[in-house]
């Protein structure tokens, strides 16, 4: 009982070197299911739609809203958290450069492969059903150029939020091999709902990028990486029949 009632004691929960992980590990939940209720497309369209639009067009804005939410609630407030609840720098958690050199090697052998791995997702009826998040982005080059931008504010929180508050933070409890499963698991789930392919690809792509992360000690390349994956899924879509 002695080791029982200690081993759960809020006290040593916050104690030390337990206070980081802890508290990540408590927030995240917090953080993801307030973005999977309240930070999607979805919630846009069944209760802001008709009192918030912008341009006058609400998938347009539904798409905007995703990527302002996932920008703020993944990106942001974790961000705030690391400066002003941890007093860690950013630079910590991979937003830096890091290693240049590394980083740019993988990328530039990395990304052509992914950019080639969405072409035949793109002709699948799950992946049309589910993308691009705006359905008017193939309207012109314009448009298409648009979407692409702002897209990348949706990848900046999500890059940063699992890559980065999780997988760096944790890594000093953790271990290095078991941040990257726990913020693998996580991103995973957070796929859910999407095309099957999608979510199982997560799992390769969180445990690869996770590698490349702690690596290049910067998620700028993996950033890059996933925005590319994304957008080269939407141009396919758009425009290449």
């Amino acid at each position: 009982m002695k080791r029982f009632e200690q081993s759960i004691s809020f006290a040593g929960l916050f104690n030390g070197e337990n206070k980081k992980p802890s508290l990540i590990l408590l927030l995240t939940p917090v953080i993801l299911t307030t973005y999977k209720y309240y930070g999607t497309k979805p919630f846009y369209l069944s209760q802001l739609s008709q009192t918030f639009i912008l341009f006058n067009n609400v998938e347009l804005t539904a798409a905007l809203y995703t990527f302002f939410s996932t920008f703020v609630l993944l990106g942001v407030i974790p961000a705030l958290i690391v400066k002003f609840v941890f007093k860690e720098r950013l630079a910590s958690y991979g937003v830096q450069f890091g290693d240049v050199k590394f980083g740019l090697k993988t990328f530039l052998i990395l990304a052509p492969i992914m950019v080639l791995s969405t072409y035949p997702s793109a002709h699948m009826p799950q992946f049309l059903a589910e993308y691009p998040l705006y359905k008017g982005a193939g309207s012109s080059a314009a448009t298409f150029l648009n979407h692409a931008f702002a897209y990348l504010f949706f990848y900046l929180g999500w890059e940063f939020f699992f890559r980065g508050f999780m997988q760096f933070g944790l890594r000093e409890k953790l271990g290095d091999w078991n941040a990257i499963l726990v913020q693998t698991a996580l991103s995973c789930l957070l796929h859910i709902g999407k095309p099957d392919g999608e979510i199982y690809s997560s799992i390769l792509g969180a445990l690869v990028w996770g590698v490349i992360a702690f690596r290049s000690r910067s998620l700028l390349f993996v950033l890059l990486m996933h925005w590319l994956l994304g957008v080269s899924l939407d141009f396919f879509i758009c425009f290449v029949k």
